[in-house]
């Protein structure tokens, strides 16, 4: 029958165990024979039920009390049994202070991210301002401000992933994860009277497949500029300052007409090859690249937010950074940015 003092009993010859362990693995078989599931005070816990009522609660707190304190001498003398450990290899063992330390490693950004970053130090010193907006958008800043009603045949070429609403958004409007960060140039420029000069960096989504050249989730770096009297020849020095920073002052950059819905003119920009200097080769096929889309700011988009055509005119512009790293490295497969293989991000 379990007792307090037998308890006293069984503390006087567990705490003489752990003072005469001599070493780690000797305090561990203490602990186990004392402390275990088998051990001696659990099995004294085991057989309170035979006990009075007015007696159990005595000895169950005189064993919790026995338990703790012997886990607290445990504690100490493991603490000291380690460090008598430590002093005693470095007594007897030779360390060569020459070998070379365990060198620590270092992280560094991801291509992607040491892109966006060049390009965005690029347009700073232009004078542009970085712009952010949310990834998930409501249908007008995403398409109707951007001259896209809907039944516009341009939304097509941006399928997107839309979010049931379950009342998120109280106006009647599709919410959708953004297809360009175009949205970010209406927000701004409802915030902003002119000049606005921005940048805008940041995730884009569309429902892509994934293949060489294709990702359901991409980067794009999207500019803006609204003043009084900009031109389409300010847009093309703009790119063409761009285009010589980031690849070299040797590339050229020409315009193609094109459609955007939200530009008019519009244009899609290509730059020479830097493999065949223009002349065509197997990666470019006529001497050029496509880098970027760009045009004049559709008056419409302009009466949208407030802004008076009349007065302003503005140029704008967006490039894929997926595209511009590719370019730039010679990456094969746009999938390579997103697999995470460290043969690949160890490159950059």
């Amino acid at each position: 029958m379990a007792s307090k003092a037998e308890l006293d009993g069984i503390y006087e010859q567990a705490k003489g165990a752990v003072e005469s362990a001599s070493d780690l693995r000797a305090l561990d078989q203490v602990r186990v024979e004392f402390l275990g599931k088998k051990g001696r005070i659990t099995s004294v816990l085991k057989t309170l039920g035979q006990l009075p009522a007015d007696e159990r609660k005595l000895v169950g707190q005189a064993a919790n009390e026995v338990r703790r304190h012997l886990e607290g001498a445990i504690s100490v003398k493991q603490a000291a049994l380690s460090r008598a450990d430590v002093e005693e290899r470095l007594a007897t063992e030779a360390v060569d202070i020459t070998l070379p330390g365990r060198r620590v490693a270092h992280g560094s950004r991801h291509l992607i991210s040491q892109v966006i970053k060049e390009i965005t130090g690029i347009f700073i010193g232009l004078g542009y301002k970085v712009a952010e907006g949310p990834e998930v958008e409501i249908d007008y800043f995403n398409f109707k401000a951007l001259n896209q009603p809907p039944d516009h045949p341009a939304r097509s070429l941006q399928d997107t992933f839309y979010i049931k609403k379950e009342s998120v958004h109280p106006a009647d409007d599709d919410i959708l994860l953004r297809t360009h960060t175009s949205p970010v140039q209406i927000r701004v420029m409802k915030e902003q009277e002119p000049p606005v000069y921005i940048i805008a960096p940041g995730k884009a989504f569309r429902r892509d497949v994934p293949d060489p050249s294709h990702l359901p989730m991409f980067h794009q770096v999207e500019g803006l500029a609204v003043d009084e009297g900009i031109t389409f020849g300010d847009l093309k020095g703009t790119l063409e300052a761009f285009t010589k920073q980031m690849f070299g002052k040797k590339r050229k950059i020409r315009l193609r007409p094109h459609f955007f819905p939200f530009t008019e003119p519009s244009a899609e920009v290509d730059v020479s090859c830097a493999v065949c200097d223009g002349r065509g080769c197997r990666l470019c096929g006529s001497g050029w690249l496509e880098i970027l889309g760009a045009g004049m700011v559709d008056p419409n988009v302009l009466t949208e937010v407030g802004y008076d055509p009349e007065k302003v005119s503005g140029f704008a512009f967006g490039m894929g950074v997926e595209r511009i790293a590719l370019l730039m490295h010679g990456v094969p497969d746009l999938r390579m940015f997103i697999e995470n293989d460290m043969r690949f991000v160890k490159q950059f």
